[in-house]
């Protein structure tokens, strides 16, 4: 493969050698659009790129030899996704490049177009069918056939065709010539791929033939022959796959790992319609990878997430920045495998499980990636950038991953399980006494709970009704208030001394309210607004209470300090009133 040389003094501190860096190659594309396939059966493995382009029109199959580009084809659509595959046992052994794009699935051979396979037709909605019928025979106008158009889109279980959603956007001047130009045409309603993979069909041999498996928008996936391209088996999802990984062999066993649109990720299995098991993610996935028996998904929340094939959750690793694409790093000759995760701060992360055990820094943000054999060499890490350019990398032979984690965090050592000694015989007989009385020890249990919460109900009001301190504290609030009243009747003055009791904190949005037996009393005011206490501060409030009753009866007047907004006191205190001369404070 022939590649830029670097200099060996700009990379001693890495594991990567800057192979190649074109920030210009006008490349737009994702990691599902993006295949090391070794086309012309000689080990030289070529670049096989489904360019998006920059415009219509603009959509390329590129084959890249080194840094050069060795072809290209022009795609009538835009690519969702592109496979290398071998379809036969036929020598050479050359694969095949299977692209994905619309409903269709364009097969190349050879870098020339060999097959084009469609998707079956789905089933038309019959009432949309009797609209367009008696639009055929003119026995309805434009309008009556939009409005039941509308209709049955809001009601029917079957969408409508494409047909009918595309007449339904068209301004009112533009439809009757739309339906003149289709009226004709029978009806087809059409689905198209959101995501293609590929399956071993009897062997699990790096040359052996494989099958086709593809996501579709309805919701469906379908397994297709390699050689004669008929379906071999459908499946259904709750919702649309966007992701994918699959493992096994079609005669044997195998593991569909799918991630939806509704969040989940579902796993379909042989002889199952439906899918085995589902794993629910607290977001969105942008990146589904496999490493051995568990799933580590990429989730829109910055968070790298591993679960077993059954749903269990294993561990959660954060992220600094936001997960752009993600793609395996195999190396079996060392036996070691991670997953490399580009984030759209500029930065490729590599995981070992949750550890991360290098950071490759770039240029731009890395919008697709990819790692296996290029050329003759086996460890090439391949890279496009939302700019457009081209990234090569070359893992060093000397190159060594660090076990441990090289984030900030816990210790590794933390996730180590610990020895919990075994079971004594006192602690089996302890379990079995509690299996056999269990009805009588929660009966028991809630009696001492009932017998603990009246006998603290009880203390609480006994301490209101006697309470004989003039100093009242709040434990919600670092609240302190006593109360002063002076004179000898039929006139008082009532002081109330308020408090901050915090170090910093400023209290605020407080109010003063009393509650008296006005046929005994009279206020001139009965309610305060407290300014902003200051911590370390005494609030005086003062106010006066005129006794109205002449034969020397007393009683207790309330204070209550409320939040303003709220019905709950943060602070109360009882006042007992003197009846003539006297003081006596409660």
């Amino acid at each position: 493969m022939e590649l830029l040389a670097v200099k060996p003094d700009a990379v001693t501190s890495s594991k990567w050698l800057d192979a190649h860096y074109d920030p210009v190659a006008n490349l737009y594309t994702f990691s599902s659009c993006i295949a090391l396939a070794d086309l012309h059966g000689d080990g030289d493995n070529k670049l096989v790129v489904g360019d998006l382009g920059t415009g219509a029109g603009n959509t390329k199959l590129k084959v890249y030899r080194g840094i050069g580009l060795l072809s290209e084809n022009t795609l009538l659509d835009l690519p969702t996704g592109l496979v290398s595959f071998l379809m036969d046992q036929h020598e050479p052994r050359t694969p095949a490049i299977a692209v994905a794009s619309g409903p269709f699935i364009y097969i190349y051979k050879n870098l020339r177009p060999y097959f084009k396979f469609t998707l079956p037709f789905l089933e038309v909605n019959t009432l949309e069918q009797d609209v367009w019928s008696q639009a055929r025979q003119d026995m309805i106008d434009t309008m009556t056939l939009k409005e039941m158009l509308e209709s049955i889109r809001a009601k029917a279980d079957i969408p409508l065709s494409v047909r009918s959603l595309r007449f339904l956007m068209l301004e009112p001047q533009e439809m009757e010539t739309y339906v003149n130009l289709h009226k004709q045409q029978p009806i087809r309603r059409q689905t198209v791929i959101t995501c293609i993979g590929t399956l071993k069909k009897n062997m699990v041999d790096e040359d052996a033939v494989s099958c086709l498996v593809v996501g579709t928008e309805s919701q469906d996936v379908y397994i297709l022959d390699p050689e004669a391209f008929t379906i071999l088996s459908k499946m259904s999802l709750p919702s649309v796959p966007t992701l994918m990984d699959v493992t096994g062999q079609f005669d044997v066993e195998f593991r569909i790992i799918i991630a939806c649109r509704n969040g989940n990720i579902y796993i379909l299995r042989r002889d199952s319609p439906k899918p085995k098991y589902c794993i629910e993610l607290c977001s969105h996935p942008v990146g589904l990878v496999r490493m051995g028996k568990n799933v580590v998904v990429g989730c829109a929340q910055e968070t790298l997430q591993g679960y077993t094939q059954k749903g269990k959750k294993l561990w959660t690793a954060y992220l600094p920045a936001p997960v752009t694409t993600m793609a395996v790093l195999d190396l079996p000759t060392r036996g070691f495998q991670a997953v490399l995760v580009a984030l759209a701060n500029c930065e490729v992360h590599v995981y070992r499980d949750k550890n991360l055990v290098s950071t490759i820094k770039t240029p731009d943000v890395v919008s697709s990636i990819c790692f296996g054999r290029y050329g003759r060499e086996d460890g090439t890490l391949i890279m496009t950038t939302k700019g457009g350019g081209l990234i090569v990398k070359i893992l060093k032979r000397t190159a060594v991953f660090d076990e441990r984690d090289s984030a900030p965090g816990p210790p590794l050592a933390q996730s180590i399980r610990l020895n919990v000694p075994k079971k004594t015989k006192l602690y089996v007989d302890q379990t079995m006494r509690e299996r056999e009385n269990a009805v009588a020890m929660h009966r028991a249990f809630q009696m001492d709970l009932s017998r603990l919460r009246l006998a603290a109900a009880r203390t609480y009001v006994k301490a209101l009704e006697s309470s004989l301190t003039p100093v009242s504290a709040s434990l919600a609030e670092p609240l302190k208030m006593n109360a002063v009243v002076q004179g000898l009747g039929p006139s008082f003055k009532l002081t109330l001394n308020i408090q901050n009791t915090a170090v910093c904190r400023p209290v605020m949005n407080l109010a003063v309210s009393f509650l008296y037996d006005d046929r005994l009393y009279r206020m001139r005011t009965a309610f305060f607004k407290i300014p902003l206490l200051v911590p370390g501060l005494n609030y005086p409030i003062d106010t006066f209470v005129e006794c109205l009753s002449e034969k020397g009866i007393s009683d207790i007047i309330k204070v209550f300090v409320l939040r303003e907004g709220k019905s709950v006191p943060l602070l109360t205190a009882h006042i007992n009133m003197p009846a003539s001369e006297g003081l006596a404070l409660n």
